[in-house]
């Protein structure tokens, strides 16, 4: 992909095309391949940026190490995995991560890495036993939302099974733990209910939300840890108090079911996709809709939504085999994936690496792509706006003795008038690197 340099315009009015860099393919049973079951609902990159897991489908899980092996130059590499149901839980290989494949025997449509903080990135137990509570908060865990409504918790260094957690009467559609390093987890089902889990206790129902009247599609928690946003079958945003509770408000203007929600890396921006082929991005602290994105094809489904690392761009996973990547501030893609040479078979998940520069996607068949994404150095001014909105709400700066003009930066309000200077807005926020 060619990237612009400092000082220079590139001509936002044409989409980048993606370029595909790995693929995954599974080798399923041949009475499997091609049936319902081989799905990749999800897929996730570890916090730490160690591992990549995806579900390829019929109860199996892969753990995968990241990056992918160099191959002929190119930082991944194209894959094709063997036939593999057994799980081959083990230690590290000369102190590398090990790939493991975990059995879960059910669908699996959801998945989440438990954080690790950084300054136990390099810690590893030699031997083979499961992880007690205490060392589950330097381990690296990954649970996996089933279609019998349970919940398995394993530990990624050793694939022990820590938990299977019981509650949810149908699907775990989503799943995540909260981003503070801690140990809880929510989830969302076809019941119609989160759930909050605190894992330090035994794995232990702390709350039940209830409010929704349609299946649960997705749900995430604020970087600040203060709320948690859902969608469902229905056509509004709910938002939960993550300290509380407590229902906070719903979010309107989606016209179909919203599929899929995520937060900006600083918690200021909620942005939802919904099958009404609309991208929705919100202030969650006052529920003001701030942007308002359109597909060219009126019959797209969009199945999934995902925020860069560093916040300035966001992903759509969409039924027309188009992957798209928008700046924040801009009415068109700047990416997109170029059909049909390279299309997303059916794209159901996508997921930007911690590290920024890829972005995976998930197929029915039970695929994942990987393609390459913007490199780029935020401006100053975008980074300073990061950390302050990192802990200050939107109602906390319209307060602020500053001028109209920051605080509309500061609450993402240039969004609402940035249509006809977009790509300009855009450059302001960037420095591309070669």
């Amino acid at each position: 992909m060619e990237v612009m340099k400092p000082g220079t315009k590139q001509d936002w009015r044409r989409p980048e095309k993606a370029v595909l860099i790995a693929e995954l393919k599974p080798v399923h049973p041949q009475p499997l391949e091609r049936r319902s079951g081989c799905e990749t609902w999800s897929a996730e990159f570890s916090p730490d940026g160690s591992y990549f897991a995806w579900s390829l489908g019929h109860g199996i899980v892969k753990l995968v190490p990241w990056p992918l092996e160099e191959s002929s130059g190119s930082p991944t590499r194209s894959a094709t995995w063997c036939k593999n149901y057994l799980s081959n839980a083990g230690q590290q290989e000369n102190g590398n991560p090990k790939e493991k494949t975990l059995d879960c025997r059910q669908t699996v449509w959801s998945l989440a890495f438990g954080p690790r903080s950084a300054k136990d990135r390099t810690r590893h137990r030699r031997d083979c036993q499961p992880a007690s509570f205490c060392d589950l908060f330097s381990s690296l865990v990954l649970a996996t939302g089933l279609n019998d409504g349970h919940i398995k918790v394993w530990e990624v260094l050793t694939g022990h099974l820590l938990f299977n957690l019981t509650g949810h009467q149908d699907v775990v559609r989503d799943l995540t733990f909260a981003p503070n390093g801690g140990l809880t987890l929510v989830s969302g089902s076809r019941d119609q209910t989160l759930r909050i889990w605190d894992l330090t206790k035994g794995g232990k129902t702390a709350h039940v939300l209830t409010g929704h009247k349609q299946w649960v599609y997705c749900c995430r928690v604020s970087p600040d840890c203060s709320m948690i946003a859902s969608v469902s079958g229905e056509k509004s945003v709910f938002l939960w108090s993550m300290r509380s509770y407590t229902f906070i408000r719903k979010l309107e203007g989606h016209k179909n079911c919203v599929i899929s929600c995520d937060f900006s890396p600083d918690g200021a921006v909620l942005v939802t996709a919904s099958l009404d082929t609309q991208v929705y991005l919100w202030d969650p602290y006052t529920g003001e809709s701030l942007m308002q994105l359109s597909f060219a094809v009126s019959d797209v489904r969009l199945r999934s939504v995902r925020f860069s690392p560093d916040g300035l761009y966001f992903a759509t996973v969409a039924d027309d085999r188009d992957l798209r990547i928008w700046a924040l501030g801009m009415d068109r893609p700047i990416i997109e994936s170029p059909a049909p040479h390279n299309p997303v078979t059916n794209g159901l998940c996508c997921a930007f690496s911690p590290q920024g520069g890829v972005l995976a996607t998930g197929t029915r068949d039970g695929q994942v792509q990987f393609w390459r994404t913007l490199r780029v150095v935020p401006s100053l001014r975008h980074l300073s706006r990061v950390s302050l909105r990192q802990s200050v709400s939107s109602h906390q700066v319209m307060a602020l003795p500053l001028p109209k003009k920051m605080k509309d930066f500061l609450t993402y309000r240039t969004l609402l008038t940035c249509h006809e200077n977009n790509s300009l807005h855009h450059l302001q926020e960037v420095i591309a690197l070669n």
